[in-house]
């Protein structure tokens, strides 16, 4: 298609886009409520302000008097990207799609089929852990103060919580994908494994919202697992990509071409023809050169 075609079809690709996570976006504000009470159920709340004292629980409240209408709006918008997102995926694949080989759309489809269980896993991991994390963090309260939590920086902190594993558990994944396009051997991976057990570790205690042990060991401990994880798969992809070498090309792929090239003769000498012997030569040439 011409430019200009592929520009319309961006447009209208985009307007379905927009407008499915709008109506999800209106729907979900009739459950604002219920959606902050589910993003905010790790926190261990006081009953009244009489139990506040020191770290055992804390008080969320609403700070400004423009909080619950932000808050209300950026909890609708999150669950209208989350619950739409198999509408605007689709939207997306369906505007790259036609642009892919075969190969490259049955490598996308290896790489969505397992990314999206491992976000969700990661996901579903930090939310487990939240309540061990925000209790270590409470603690740290002296008595004689409480904590009463802004619900705007409650569901930020979760979020962001949720975010990071849910992407961190997509590193191995990446590596694979490496792999198999040829960019990284298996074998180097197995060199690098101090290197990365070290740098999870490092990404683990900066990453995470918490300042708390229990979130980086959370983070870390599935990462490294990944890892190896994918370093086995990695070096059986190796393993299998040499076998394959050595059979020789496929039916439906291209040999490979000697392009050296060979030595020159050496040149012969031109003899000249018979009418060219009668006429003047200048320099070794005829008068027409």
């Amino acid at each position: 298609m011409p430019l200009v075609e592929h520009l319309r079809e961006l447009r209208n690709r985009l307007a379905k886009a927009v407008l499915a996570i709008i109506v999800v976006m209106i729907v979900a504000a009739f459950y604002s409520e219920q959606l902050m009470q589910f993003l905010a159920e790790p926190v261990p709340k006081c009953e009244d302000l009489a139990n506040s004292d020191g770290g055992n629980c804390a008080i969320v409240s609403f700070n400004t008097l423009t909080s619950p209408f932000t808050t209300t709006i950026k909890v609708s918008l999150m669950a209208g990207l989350i619950v739409s997102s198999p509408v605007w995926l689709y939207q997306l694949w369906a505007f790259i799609a036609p642009g892919l080989h075969k190969h490259e759309k049955k490598y996308t489809y290896y790489f969505v089929s397992a990314a999206v269980p491992l976000f969700v896993g990661g996901a579903y991991l930090s939310y487990v852990i939240l309540p061990v994390s925000i209790k270590v963090l409470l603690s740290l309260t002296p008595g004689g103060s409480a904590n009463i939590l802004s619900l705007d920086e409650v569901l930020d902190f979760t979020i962001r919580m949720v975010l990071v594993f849910g992407l961190a558990f997509e590193l191995p994944l990446l590596l694979i994908m490496l792999n198999l396009v040829g960019i990284v051997s298996g074998r180097r991976m197995v060199g690098w494994w101090r290197g990365v057990v070290m740098g999870v570790f490092v990404f683990g205690a900066v990453a995470t919202p918490t300042t708390d042990p229990v979130g980086m060991i959370a983070l870390s401990g599935p990462i490294i697992v990944l890892y190896f994880v994918a370093v086995a798969i990695s070096l059986l992809n190796d393993k299998r990509r040499a076998r394959r070498e050595s059979q020789g090309p496929g039916d439906d792929e291209a040999s490979e071409l000697d392009l050296t090239p060979d030595d020159i003769d050496p040149v012969e000498p031109v003899k000249a023809l018979p009418e060219q012997t009668t006429r003047d030569r200048v320099n070794g040439y005829d008068d027409v050169t």
